[in-house]
């Protein structure tokens, strides 16, 4: 098992506080293993595996705690009969009924730590707001980086080497299960694509009440297909104009907000350089994993520049970067990342080719007056940095600290 340490390193601040530790993302991405990386070292310090109580309420065995005023008697009684400070970690919280006020108070009334997770972004707004303003703090985890796969690689094949790893990486993503098929493209593209239906069924269409599911997986199918291009609910109305099917601007706006709610995709918005202000139209969004692009529409080879710029923006955000489109004119910088004060500046392209690739590629730098470092990520191998300009083969880019 992955140790995640990128995660464990922003925990472990928080282990044993009164604050509510909340896992978001993406079903499937790793965040019951979390639970369980945190109680190992939780085990590890001392702590009895009497003191936890562990439920998932995706099993049919706890169904019978989906009742909020069951789930607090079980952990009342749990209490009773437990010495010392008691470990709640709950998976998928989200499929317990009023589970806020439920939480809250046990944070209140017992002497405990708590740890849930959930896959939809709305256990973080409405009701969770009020009732436990600024009593929790979350972590988004992202199914495995680049350099995750690679470590689980190396795990079963020590001899595996980094070209080949990202090269599989670039076709099947980062969904940790898919360990378990190493061998298998079918068995992978299979489980690849019951993950998107489960997201879609339970976490966009159960939870917002759609009706009109067909509208849902055609904006979902255009939204995978334009990763890393700006459009507009516009543009997406005047093209399905132009397939005979009347959308509303508000029904694409919504539906798309419902599939970033469920983390399918991250809408990254793009910051005006001169005007030095964040845009809030025509942004880009980019696939919670490039693997359940392939497994649903397949192209990830024919569309590998838009790939790589979706594995890029998707490390900076794992890594904790607030991601931003740099825009200045007609000019854009693929990213913009900021964190704790400092930036990073990044851009993607599959190859520098020719001369008039890599100067296009470098000089939309020529107007960043800026010393904070400016990255150009390729697949080559040679090492075309010039200006002060670093470029980076993105193998190496994404193994770097930065």
């Amino acid at each position: 098992m992955i140790k995640r340490e990128i995660y464990m390193q922003r925990i472990r601040p928080f282990i044993n506080t009164d604050l509510i530790k909340v896992f978001t993302g993406i079903r499937r991405a790793g965040k019951s293993v979390m639970l369980e990386l945190v109680k190992n070292e939780l085990k590890e310090s001392g702590i009895g595996e009497e003191n936890f109580l562990c439920i998932n309420f995706e099993q049919f065995s706890n169904s019978q705690f989906l009742d909020v005023e069951s789930l607090y008697k079980k952990i009342t009684d749990f209490q009773k009969n437990t010495k010392g400070k008691i470990y709640l970690f709950f998976d998928e919280i989200q499929e317990v009924d009023g589970w806020e006020k439920c939480i809250n108070s046990c944070r209140i009334d017992f002497d405990c730590d708590i740890y849930i997770t959930g896959s939809n972004a709305k256990l973080l707004s409405g009701e969770l707001a009020t009732y436990l303003a600024g009593r929790y703090v979350e972590f988004v985890i992202y199914p495995f980086s680049f350099a995750e796969f690679f470590e689980m690689n190396l795990i079963k094949n020590p001899n595996v080497d980094k070209a080949t790893c990202f090269m599989q990486f670039l076709k099947t993503g980062g969904m940790p299960f898919l360990s378990n098929f190493p061998d298998d493209d079918s068995a992978k593209s299979q489980y690849l694509i019951d993950i998107y239906n489960s997201v879609v069924l339970k976490d966009v269409v159960k939870r917002n009440n759609i009706r009109d599911v067909d509208t849902l997986e055609r904006i979902v199918a255009y939204a995978f297909s334009n990763i890393g291009h700006i459009f507009s609910a516009t543009s997406l109305s005047k093209y399905f104009k132009s397939e005979n099917r009347k959308i509303s601007h508000d029904t694409i706006l919504n539906y798309l907000k419902f599939c970033s709610d469920a983390f399918l995709f991250y809408k990254i918005n793009r910051y005006d350089l001169e005007g030095k202000k964040i845009v809030t139209v025509n942004e880009k969004y980019y696939c919670a994993d490039h693997g359940l692009r392939e497994a649903l529409f397949g192209k990830n080879i024919q569309n590998i520049d838009q790939v790589l710029e979706n594995i890029v923006c998707l490390e900076l955000l794992r890594r904790n970067y607030k991601v931003y489109v740099g825009k200045k004119g007609d000019l854009e910088i693929d990213f913009i990342a900021e964190k704790q004060g400092k930036k990073i500046y990044v851009q993607v392209a599959y190859l520098l080719a020719n001369e008039e690739t890599i100067k296009r590629e470098f000089s939309v730098y020529n107007f960043v007056k800026d010393s904070y470092p400016k990255y150009v990520v390729s697949m080559d191998d040679l090492d075309f940095s010039q200006n002060g300009i670093i470029h980076k083969n993105i193998k190496d880019f994404l193994l770097m600290e930065f």
